[in-house]
């Protein structure tokens, strides 16, 4: 919020420049901005698609434009384009190279934000009613250099053989760059300060609270995938030596298998809440049931339990969901305190609210169809896992905020 202070009249030419930093021209800082986030993501799948290239027969087939073709159809699926493979549709996204992606449009959106600071009205200006159009204008241009790159590369990568949907891209670009993207510029140019100081501070805390308790259960769910994997880990070096894979295919395999991460997470938290997922139509993998077919020869589908009724144990991990919004609302609130248990409640079930709605949204982007037949239907059941997730994170978050405000009230 500083940034949006009128600045000291200077008689150092030095600083008179230093102050021009933040005064260059807004359209082409957001314009470059938008094509470098766009180029940073694009040019690691450029080369991922190049070494998995080479590395799955050393170069014998093909040429190296096959394997930046390939990492140029990664890149577009990574924002939700989609592929068809041998006429299968693969709708599901490698949230790995979208968080990849998520990460650099939220530092750029901070770093181009502090640049425009200077740009618009300022404090005290905003303050008296001006309207400021400085965060949308330059979150609309960073957008347009963000989905021009992305045109482009569907231009030169897309085939009839591939038809990656540039609808559904552009579409997810655009939702990037407008909530991450708009916000890191609202947040590094200061108006975000500003903006949010109007808002009451239950909702401050209801937001800080669920942001906790998200971050807190994806790490949570993680932990628990990879106990998973660890378990059954004879399992996956079994899948392993069944492929017959070269060293580089292995490397290549393993390399896919760290992309597709993130979505085996979140389908790990969707087990938690009791939901579960389904890894093809008429499946189920839940804590108190599991119904499975044939599976396809991948190692991260070791971590599976196996088919038929679960260990009585299992049903324990449901407490996991309430138990982590608990302690991530009782560590978040802190900053807030309060001694009126109506306005604690109300701090507490918003906050698992939140959560519930963010999981939910996350969890809908993890599946797809990753084959043909049955493999059509892969990913979490997303209304089931709102429903539940309102339930226990909405009590964990209310047990929380209670048990905080008890303790200040014996402190005081």
């Amino acid at each position: 919020m500083t940034s949006l202070l009128p600045a000291p009249r200077r008689t150092d030419p030095r600083g008179d420049r230093s102050d021009a930093a933040h005064r260059r021209p807004l359209v082409l800082l957001a314009t470059l901005a938008g094509v470098a986030a766009a180029c940073s993501t694009l040019v690691v799948c450029l080369a991922g698609g190049v070494v998995g290239w080479f590395l799955t027969d050393a170069g014998a087939h093909g040429a190296p434009r096959d394997g930046l073709r390939i990492g140029a159809v990664g890149w577009l699926m990574a924002h939700g384009s989609g592929v068809h493979v041998q006429g299968t549709a693969i709708t599901v996204a490698p949230l790995g190279l979208t968080l990849l992606a998520v990460v650099v449009v939220w530092r750029l959106g901070l770093r181009l934000g502090d640049s425009v600071a200077g740009h618009g009205p300022d404090a005290d200006a905003i303050a008296d009613g001006v309207r400021d159009w400085t965060v949308p204008s330059t979150t609309a241009v960073f957008t347009l250099g963000y989905v021009v790159v992305l045109g482009v590369t569907h231009r030169l990568a897309a085939t009839a053989a591939t038809s990656p949907s540039l609808v559904r891209a552009v579409m997810s670009a655009v939702l990037l760059c407008g909530l991450v993207g708009g916000t890191a510029i609202a947040v590094g140019s200061g108006r975000a300060a500003i903006w949010t100081s109007f808002l009451p501070l239950s909702v401050r805390a209801s937001a800080t609270a669920a942001w906790r308790a998200l971050v807190w259960y994806a790490a949570v769910s993680g932990l628990v995938l990879l106990v998973a994997l660890a378990v059954h880990w004879n399992a996956a070096v079994n899948v392993m030596s069944q492929l017959h894979t070269s060293p580089g295919a292995a490397t290549l395999l393993i390399g896919l298998c760290l992309v597709m991460l993130p979505n085996a997470t979140l389908f790990s938290g969707s087990y938690l809440l009791g939901p579960g997922f389904a890894v093809g139509t008429h499946t189920l993998v839940t804590p108190t049931g599991v119904v499975l077919g044939p599976l396809p020869m991948f190692p991260l589908l070791a971590a599976l339990p196996g088919n038929g009724p679960t260990p009585s144990w299992t049903v324990g991990l449901l407490a996991l969901p309430p138990l982590v919004a608990a302690a991530a609302t009782y560590r978040a609130l802190g900053r807030y305190p309060t001694k009126r248990w109506d306005e604690a409640a109300l701090r507490g079930a918003g906050a698992g609210l939140v959560c519930a709605v963010g999981f939910a949204l996350l969890a809908a982007l993890s599946g797809g169809a990753v084959g043909p037949g049955r493999m059509s239907a892969v990913g979490p059941f997303v209304l089931q896992g709102l429903l539940h997730g309102v339930a226990t994170f909405g009590v964990g978050g209310l047990l929380g905020s209670l048990a905080l405000t008890m303790r200040h009230r014996r402190r005081a």
